[in-house]
């Protein structure tokens, strides 16, 4: 089946595909042209709900889908685990479908690994109170860099892709949908979270010194901001109002986040790099967001820095479409270094038991290409039921007559 060129994505994992022929098929069927397929990929519980025999699937580590060279990692301290419960099933699917008529990126998730901050403790990110979060691994690590550099140029040479797709390639922090995650996270403000997220292990202390930070001063100051709020006591406006004390805490934060900023667009940078090197000709696109603090699977990004590189941006519109709009219309007037090599994706939630609106979906489809999106994608065609896939499909219509 050839479905054509429509811009139009949707994510999967193979675990989708695999033993499931008519899976490739019904994707192509959703008019959609390409297939974001995961190659290596977080800890995970997931539901296939379309799958005729397996129906939840719990990937109990971080690991790579494909059949990584050893050579290639030979004598590197940090290496990358194979699913050893679905070795080589990335390859698998993506022959079935390509076999379907459509395109197929590699979808590889970088900063974000549980299995490697677990086993290396010291390349985790550690927060003022000394907490190490394993599933976030430190951007400014040298040996994360290496780890992210190597996987990133691995997965660009997979002969089976026509594009890479790279989520959390920067700094991942204190949110994490953990398993059975009992911190209450939803009830602390974004100031508080973003102040949590921030990172003190020896790297990142190392690196603040050497901007002129004090970093014992941040971590007190941190920690006497933090614990009231923890406590349910207080704010993050309810600091000492000192103003020799306020202009301080101003100054070190503010050379703090200038520091983080650097460690990030150096890992990001050092990552393009490599997958270019692999593949010259291979799309390259980041999951990325436009508040330069943010962290997480979208970490902040200055748009034109990555439209410099030739390296496309994959915005999540997965909340109001408003807001959606506002972040596409923003990027799309700073898009003049665009080409086609670097296309404005939009992503939306299409799936009704994660929090989509697959009703509004066709609106909201044609509210992104209007505000300036060249592609979109769909999450996640794997979760998807039948009439989640039906939406996708009218959405990709509605898309198509733009």
């Amino acid at each position: 089946m050839n479905v054509g060129n429509t811009g139009v994505g949707t994510y999967v994992y193979p675990w989708d595909v695999v033993g499931d022929p008519a899976c490739a098929d019904r994707i192509a069927g959703l008019g959609v042209d390409r297939a974001i397929l995961a190659a290596a990929y977080h800890t995970v519980r997931a539901i296939s709900p379309l799958h005729p025999s397996r129906k939840i699937v719990t990937a109990n580590h971080s690991a790579v889908y494909y059949q990584p060279d050893r050579a290639r990692w030979r004598g590197r301290a940090v290496q990358p685990a194979v699913a050893a419960w679905a070795p080589g099933s990335f390859h698998e699917a993506a022959h079935a479908l390509q076999g379907a008529g459509l395109g197929v990126y590699a979808w590889a998730v970088l900063t974000h690994n549980q299995h490697l901050g677990t086993l290396h403790p010291e390349l985790a990110v550690v927060n003022a109170f000394g907490d190490h979060y394993p599933w976030a691994l430190c951007a400014a690590n040298e040996s994360v860099r290496e780890y992210c550099v190597t996987l990133a140029a691995e997965i660009a040479g997979l002969p089976e892709i026509a594009g890479l797709e790279l989520e959390s390639c920067g700094w991942y922090g204190f949110e994490h949908l953990h398993a059975h995650d009992k911190t209450g996270a939803s009830a602390l403000c974004a100031d508080a979270k973003n102040l949590l997220s921030l990172c003190f292990c020896d790297a990142c202390e190392t690196e603040y010194a050497d901007a002129g930070l004090d970093p014992r001063w941040l971590r007190d100051y941190l920690r006497t901001v933090l614990e009231p709020i923890l406590a349910g006591i207080g704010d993050t406006a309810s600091t000492s109002r000192d103003p020799k004390q306020h202009a301080m805490m101003v100054e070190q934060l503010t050379g703090l986040a200038g520091v983080r900023v650097k460690a990030a667009n150096r890992l990001r940078e050092d990552v393009i790099a490599a997958a270019h090197d692999a593949r010259k000709d291979l799309p390259v696109l980041m999951h990325t967001h436009l508040d330069p603090s943010r962290t997480g699977a979208n970490p902040g990004t200055n748009p034109e820095d990555l439209f410099a590189q030739s390296v496309g941006a994959v915005y999540q519109c997965w909340g109001p479409i408003e807001e959606g709009v506002s972040t596409l219309s923003k990027v799309s007037a700073l898009a003049s270094q665009a080409h086609d090599g670097a296309p404005i994706v939009a992503s939306l939630l299409a799936v009704a038991n994660l929090g989509g609106h697959p009703a509004d979906l066709a609106d909201a489809a044609t509210a992104l290409r209007a505000a300036g999106a060249h592609e979109l994608r769909f999450y996640h065609a794997g979760l998807a039921t039948s009439s989640d896939l039906q939406a996708m499909r009218a959405a990709t219509e509605a898309w198509a007559k733009r």
